[in-house]
């Protein structure tokens, strides 16, 4: 095991130190590479030390997770206005020295850490493993291509072009520049089809019982996302935005990799969708079973995780819920529920108005928040079971990473490209049909998808399904980016929340929208239990009271208010820079300073 860790500290010392530092690393033994990578318990204790890169504080799970992904069309930093170094970050003005991320620490140390040991694995597993006979040794040699693909494609949608690093490193290859992005997504698309050769369907191994371990599903589904990532639009190193030039990531071809992909998925039956709520009350719960919608999380222990204090619906204190007294850094955008259609079943779930309030004698009641501080309804520490140790920052829950849903999108998707937008209706109505109740299916999927003439009318329902689907995710900038409508996107949200702040028309490119039906005031009373809100007037058009036993408050405010001043900062602030000039984040001043001239930044930076 001592060998094992060692691993670490070599790639450690290749990423953040200097050559002679690296030359004086103690010489590692063949014989104890053949005796690890040859016993499926040894190897599996070297294939767990590549997730470690997902748990460090200034990685995954303190910095990336919560910050990569905002501001978007339906996602909001709710400090954006702030202006400081965290918002920079989600506004589309990052510097290079930025505070939270310029460490030797961050994530892209802690990745290139990790695929730096999934390199010294995936090296070792060919060399000493058993990979026609032994099934856990090829689970785990598919687990390591797999890994080490979800770090490549969050760097990839993070930064843009990264330096290639597909082998052990050596002495000569320390110090090594930024590759075009083209070439690595080929070497991963290629990588994932090996991958799913070696790993088994969800349940159908017993290395495939927990979402946590790769799956033969997450891997297609990785592969379909990635394909369509490298065949889609992003920003160049020369500022433009535009798709691939290489002959062999062209759309038709990537498109056809994400159709193979999502429909053997689909053929499965390993993997279903579940009722919307029930999702998130399994990852509050830290359900793992598979079987169901979710395809993969990225596994943290129960002292490691962060989802929740970032994304949960917030606490003020420490009550008969939660023993944290946090949450509510992001929420939906102040448009989004006022978006969905009513009778659809994720809005409630997905966007709430309240938060908790700060407890009395240890007891909370949720409170209404304000127009710009709507919540992430899916995130919940209500729902836990577990109690959290104490009262610090990480609660041990999962990202969810793909889930079905995304699948069958991405399925629509490439089908319609191919095939036309008759073929695409049949996934696109398998997806309304579990987020919308049978008595509403006439009007709501069968009428909706008769409307749907031209591909262009589809790939827009599937780009607004995506929205509504995933919204508090985190996978929705990467989507805008590959479909060249990021800046468009995020131009039409302000001009949304400028007409819902005054309750009137609007209009960006060929969309419209009317808010002149949203009610001024919420009315609310608590239900029996003393402690949940009963709301009325979210709805268009609930303008009047619905009797004295219920509490008025000011919801949209009139333009001389504190509040309205407010929401005037959340539209001026959701971007700072146009967001298709600020695609990636800069690499840091640290790893510039520090790579003997071998990086250097594009985009502007």
């Amino acid at each position: 095991m001592k060998k094992i860790l060692l691993y670490i500290g070599v790639c450690l010392a290749i990423i953040n130190s200097s050559c002679s530092d690296f030359l004086d690393t103690p010489a590692k033994s063949s014989l104890d590479d053949e005796v690890i990578f040859s016993t499926y318990a040894l190897a599996k204790g070297a294939i767990d030390n590549i997730k470690m890169g997902f748990t460090e504080k200034n990685s995954h799970r303190g910095r990336w997770i919560p910050y990569y992904g905002m501001n978007t069309d339906c996602d909001y930093w709710l400090g954006s206005s702030n202006l400081d170094q965290k918002a920079d970050l989600m506004t589309y003005d990052p510097k290079t020295n930025n505070t939270e991320m310029n460490t030797d620490d961050n994530v892209w140390a802690m990745s290139y850490g990790s695929i730096e040991v999934a390199n010294v694995c995936i090296r070792n597993l060919r060399l000493y493993s058993d990979l026609e006979n032994d099934e856990g040794l090829r689970h785990l040699y598919g687990e390591a291509l797999t890994l080490r693909a979800v770090y490549y494609g969050d760097l990839l949608k993070t930064f843009g072009d990264i330096p290639a690093r597909f082998e052990p490193n050596t002495t000569e290859t320390v110090y090594v520049p930024k590759s075009d992005r083209d070439i690595i997504y080929k070497q991963l698309i290629t990588d994932l089809d090996e991958a799913a050769d070696y790993v088994a369907w969800p349940g159908e191994s017993q290395y495939t019982q927990s979402t946590t371990s790769v799956n033969k599903a997450f891997i297609k589904a990785l592969r379909a996302r990635l394909a369509l990532n490298a065949g889609g639009y992003s920003q160049r190193p020369d500022g433009t935005v535009r798709k691939s030039t290489d002959a062999e990531l062209a759309t038709d071809k990537m498109m056809a990799i994400a159709k193979e992909e999502c429909l053997d998925i689909i053929a499965s039956p390993t993997v279903q969708l579940e009722d919307f709520e029930s999702i998130f009350r399994n990852l509050a719960l830290e359900t793992k079973a598979v079987g169901g919608e979710v395809l993969w999380q990225i596994p943290m222990s129960e002292t490691r995780g962060r989802f929740f204090y970032a994304f949960a619906i917030r606490h003020r204190s420490v009550d008969q819920h939660s023993n944290h007294s946090r949450g509510g850094w992001a929420g939906p955008t102040p448009n989004l529920y006022y978006d969905y259609d009513e009778k659809d079943m994720r809005r409630d779930v997905s966007v709430v108005p309240y938060e908790w309030g700060t407890a009395v004698n240890g007891f909370a009641q949720q409170e209404l928040t304000s127009l710009t501080k709507w919540g992430f309804g899916k995130f919940r520490y209500e729902w836990m079971t577990r109690a959290i140790e104490s009262n610090d920052s990480d609660d041990g829950i999962n990202k969810i990473y793909i889930r079905y849903a995304e699948v069958i999108l991405m399925a629509a998707e490439a089908v319609n490209e191919i095939d036309g937008p008759e073929a695409a209706k049949e996934y696109l109505r398998m997806l309304r049909e579990k987020r919308f109740a049978p008595e509403d299916y006439a009007n709501k999927v069968d009428d909706y998808l008769s409307a749907i003439s031209n591909k262009e009318q589809m790939l827009k329902a599937i780009q607004d399904e995506h929205k509504f689907e995933f919204v508090g995710e985190m996978n929705r900038k990467e989507a805008l980016i590959r479909w060249n409508i990021l800046g468009s996107s995020l131009k039409e949200t302000k001009q949304r929340i400028t007409a819902l702040r005054d309750r009137t028309t609007g209009s960006y490119g060929d969309a419209t929208f009317d808010y002149s039906d949203v009610p001024e005031k919420l009315y609310y009373k608590y239900d029996a239990d003393g402690e949940s809100l009963i709301v009325y007037g979210l709805n268009r058009g609930e303008h009047t009271s619905p009797g004295d036993e219920y509490t008025s408050k000011t919801w949209i405010p009139n333009s001389s208010s504190e509040s309205y001043a407010t929401i005037t900062d959340a539209i001026n602030t959701l971007f700072v820079n146009d967001p298709d000039t600020k695609q990636f984040w800069p690499i840091w001043e640290y790893f510039i300073v520090n790579s003997n001239g071998s990086l250097t930044n594009d985009y502007g930076y």
